[in-house]
């Protein structure tokens, strides 16, 4: 689990350094190129660079140990600023599509090979660190680290719009087709309502798992069934089981013979606790709570 964090933090690192990288780079190449489509992909990595900064603080927040005032731990510092990134993101998109539209209605820009290396280049660069992140996160099921992926994807949208963009600009004036300098603007349309999309896909998964929804039903029913196949549990009153950021907290009730004693009520309780972390290395925490159940019943 060690590893896997420190895997996660290399990766958030070397997505912040390179989101500083590639902002300098496009701000200049459009402030020198006159490429308003680099200016505002520069100007969106400068909001990647926000997002990365809360996406490296969460993740070293939340594996601090439990304390007395965070008695689940801080697993949810990875879920704020999951949400954080995809509030950037809706803003991006807001920006992306305003810059769009309103090129639309202005004199097509001149746009230069110069111009289309720099956005083709971001575009290599970006997907290069999408894949990269994207793996770690799943193999950590970092909030955080997945976050930054996603905030990555984001990017080769935009920088694949602007490769388009661009490159339909420079065939246009190559072959004098005036249609094919509002590509640009038209990707970056599109390129908008996808980051969008992604941005609300990423908000909603945060909400849920702040507003504390439950597990899969599928990860509920196999906890049911590991309790069950233990003797002496008599009915399931209850099961719950929550993500806490990057791990999983179940809350099971459950009916045992009213006439057990202390001792077997306390090997029930760590029976059901070590078949379900043992079933689910997600689960860190299993709260049991026994109820008296007779014949009678």
């Amino acid at each position: 689990m060690a590893e896997m964090h420190k895997q996660g933090l290399t990766a958030i690192w070397i997505s912040l350094i390179s989101n500083v990288i590639l902002t300098i780079m496009k701000l200049a190449a459009g402030l020198a190129l006159a490429s308003p489509v680099l200016l505002a992909d520069g100007v969106h990595n400068a909001g990647d660079i926000i997002a990365t900064v809360a996406a490296l603080t969460s993740s070293m927040v939340s594996k601090k140990p439990a304390d007395e005032d965070h008695p689940y731990g801080h697993g949810k510092a990875e879920v704020v600023a999951s949400a954080l990134v995809a509030v950037i993101l809706v803003l991006a998109a807001f920006w992306i599509g305003v810059q769009s539209v309103g090129a639309l209605f202005e004199p097509p820009e001149a746009e230069s090979w110069l111009a289309l290396g720099a956005a083709f280049l971001s575009l290599v660069w970006k997907q290069a660190l999408y894949v990269y992140t994207i793996r770690i996160g799943r193999k950590s099921k970092s909030k955080s680290v997945l976050a930054t992926a996603y905030d990555h994807l984001a990017d080769v949208y935009a920088s694949l719009a602007a490769v388009l963009g661009i490159g339909l600009a420079v065939l246009g004036d190559r072959f004098g087709w005036t249609w094919a300098a509002y590509g640009d603007p038209v990707a970056g349309i599109i390129v908008s309502l996808l980051v969008l999309k992604l941005a609300f896909e990423m908000g909603r998964e945060a909400v849920d798992i702040l507003m504390e929804k439950n597990a899969s039903a599928e990860k509920i029913e196999g906890y049911q069934g590991l309790i069950l196949g233990i003797g002496h549990i008599k009915r399931i009153d209850r099961i719950r089981a929550r993500e806490h950021g990057h791990y999983i907290v179940v809350d099971v009730r459950v009916g045992v013979p009213g006439d057990f004693t202390i001792q077997q009520g306390h090997d029930i309780s760590r029976e059901i606790k070590k078949r379900i972390m043992d079933s689910d290395p997600d689960v860190v925490e299993v709260m049991v709570h026994l109820n008296p159940w007779y014949d009678a019943e």
